[in-house]
């Protein structure tokens, strides 16, 4: 019968007893009848890693962007937040999650140290109110949006932005030849990052956080370089 007794891993790299073809590359190593299986299988591993990586709980930066604006650039990052399984049942016992997130603007120079243009870091706070099952957030001490859902929630705390940064501040001009000479031949610079900070965690909660890999929430830092006379820079991690 056609197709009968067929092997469930045909197509990866079973053949007749010619199965060697011209040599390739990575030949040297490997012996040929075996080659595609292990390939094959090597890009199975390596897509169930990228997959653990994309899911994996923490912080990680899906997007940051400089936008040139009429009242200047507006620095912006999307973070992905996935909070682990002992953060979100703290959450959900009435412990508030404080979340630091920073954009900055650097100018960088080969022959001197970075200088910071514009540095924003801001404070959000995460909370569950039990009564109501709605999770809150509030930044800077503003009003709290309420959310049905940790995940409507997380989203939004995820959307960071700065006010509209004064285009001069990135010019090469200046006041004086010292300054003028420092900015001449210089790039500038963004950064973007967030994490949770443990510091402000209850007392006997600190102390858990610091030798538990769980609540190691942050995102790692994000470095792009943004060309002053383009209209909008965006980086992707």
């Amino acid at each position: 019968m056609p197709g009968a007794g067929k092997s469930p891993w045909t197509g990866l790299g079973t053949r007749p007893d010619n199965c060697c073809r011209t040599p390739a590359m990575t030949d040297f190593f490997m012996p040929c009848c075996t080659k595609k299986i292990d390939s094959r299988l090597g890009w199975l591993a390596l897509l169930i890693f990228w997959a653990g990586a994309v899911f994996a709980d923490g912080i990680n930066l899906e997007k940051a962007e400089a936008r040139l604006t009429p009242d200047g650039y507006v620095l912006s990052a999307n973070f992905e937040i996935k909070l682990p399984p002992q953060v979100e049942d703290a959450l959900r016992h009435n412990v508030t999650l404080y979340f630091v997130s920073e954009l900055s603007l650097h100018r960088t120079r080969w022959y001197w140290p970075d200088s910071d243009i514009f540095v924003q870091q801001k404070t959000s706070k995460l909370s569950f109110n039990s009564l109501t099952r709605q999770f809150r957030i509030s930044s800077g001490g503003g009003l709290y949006q309420s959310f049905a859902t940790l995940p409507e929630a997380l989203h939004l705390l995820g959307r960071q932005s700065t006010p509209p940064i004064d285009t001069a501040l990135l010019g090469h001009s200046g006041d004086g030849y010292f300054s003028r000479l420092v900015k001449k031949g210089s790039r500038v610079g963004a950064k973007a990052s967030m994490r949770l900070d443990i510091d402000q965690l209850p007392k006997p909660l600190q102390i858990n956080a610091m030798t538990n890999d769980q609540w190691s929430v942050s995102s790692a830092e994000f470095h792009w370089e943004i060309k002053t006379e383009a209209p909008a820079e965006t980086g992707r991690p």
